[in-house]
């Protein structure tokens, strides 16, 4: 028994020693340029939300609003046409200061340009970072960016569920600061992915929060800023330490399944959505729930889902962990949240007690493994007290699947506790 004891401590300082290692090994980025908002990318087509990706536009003005976590003066776009089938050309963008709804600042509103040029192009399968302009920002501060686009675009490269509205006019828009010509609205991001600072410090203090519907914010009030994200944001701004929150979530993702409708599974995406941004440090990962859940769901998804195994999600947990510790970062674990109640549930009783035993093993290997650097039991933050498999009452937005504005505060509030 003593030997066997010896070759676990030796086991657990072996792995302590290699996360040092990788830890030390990765550099804390020079000073430059770092994104305060994100949003992760999504390929055409359709979700669970009336969007205009499938057909994109064409002689039409998008407006859209979006609060960034963190201040600046030097500030820069990311717009992408990652999934876009051919060139998309832009003739012209503006960025303000958001007066409400799709109204703007007059005297904020500032042109963005490509290499100097008013009108440019970004081609299929690219990201286009625009020229940086002087607009010292605060944080929690919301700005309205405007894309207008002359010529059909084709299928637009989106963001399926953002919970803020996105506003369309027919015609050039871009300068207009009053409303009253954008009258259809969307709830989804198009093109846009990121808002950078130039950032004169050295750091790695941005938080990525990476997931599913959970950390997107489903369930919240719309354009009230009542996501995780956006109160574990308010959080910091409250406490005197600002400092960069990403919200990487998009609604229904998987992480082990692709699917046209749910996104880049979180294996696929995680590169690119969490690893390429610049200046993490910690990244926090609550996502699962619907790899166990939308085996044999009746709505189109685009792709067959089939509910994984307690396996496959640690599995593919391990495989987040690995890349996340190779690049430096802390990696917080959360536990998947309880849905019974819920549609996905049903009356199926059997198969609720299946999928049941694979939330319940998975939340007990994210809490007991000890593979996380520190772990965030959400489930049981926002659990009933009376039946520990569903949403408190007080924290249900009434679907009985995803947390209200005080259930995504009080997720927050638990996160927030492993992150200070």
């Amino acid at each position: 028994m003593r030997r066997n004891a010896v070759r676990v401590i030796a086991a657990l300082i072996t792995g302590f020693l290699v996360v040092a290692a990788a830890a030390a090994a990765a550099p804390v980025p020079a000073p430059g340029w770092r994104p305060v908002w994100v949003s992760a990318m999504q390929r055409p087509g359709d979700s669970f939300a009336p969007n205009w990706s499938g057909v994109g536009f064409g002689n039409q003005t998008v407006r859209q609003v979006i609060r960034v976590s963190s201040a600046g003066s030097l500030l820069r776009l990311r717009l992408s046409n990652r999934f876009g089938a051919r060139p998309l050309r832009v003739t012209g963008a503006t960025i303000a200061r958001s007066a409400g709804g799709a109204v703007v600042r007059p005297d904020s509103l500032r042109p963005l340009t490509i290499e100097g040029k008013t009108a440019f192009q970004i081609e299929a399968g690219s990201d286009a970072v625009t020229d940086s302009i002087i607009m010292p920002v605060a944080a929690l501060e919301r700005l309205a960016v405007t894309l207008y686009f002359a010529d059909a675009t084709g299928p637009a490269t989106f963001h399926a569920q953002a919970q803020n509205t996105s506003y369309l006019a027919w015609d050039d828009h871009r300068t207009d600061p009053m409303g009253n010509a954008f009258t259809v609205n969307s709830s989804s991001w198009y093109y846009l992915t990121a808002v950078e600072i130039e950032d004169p410090r050295p750091s790695r203090a941005t938080v990525a929060l990476f997931g599913d519907s959970f950390t997107e914010g489903v369930g919240s009030t719309y354009d009230a800023h009542h996501t995780y994200p956006d109160e574990l944001t308010e959080g910091f701004v409250a406490q005197g330490k600002s400092r960069p929150v990403l919200n990487l979530g998009i609604g229904g993702n998987c992480l082990t399944v692709d699917s046209p409708w749910l996104g880049d599974s979180g294996l696929t995406r995680f590169g690119r959505d969490v690893l390429d941004q610049r200046g993490v440090g910690t990244v926090v990962i609550l996502e699962g729930i619907n790899d166990i859940w939308l085996n044999g769901a009746t709505i189109a998804l685009g792709a067959p889902v089939q509910g994984a195994s307690a396996e496959q999600l640690i599995t593919g947990f391990r495989t987040l962990i690995a890349q996340a510790h190779g690049a430096g970062l802390r990696v917080v674990g959360a536990t998947i949240l309880p849905a019974a109640g819920s549609l996905f549930v049903g009356g199926d009783r059997a198969r609720y007690a299946e999928r049941e035993r694979v939330r319940t093993t998975v939340n007990g290997w994210i809490l007991g493994s000890g593979e996380y650097d520190a772990v965030v039991d959400s489930a049981a933050a926002l659990a009933d007290p009376a039946d520990r498999d569903r949403l408190a009452p007080a924290f249900d937005s009434g679907d009985h699947l995803h947390p209200n504005d005080a259930g995504y505060a009080a997720l927050a509030a638990a996160v927030a506790a492993v992150l200070n």
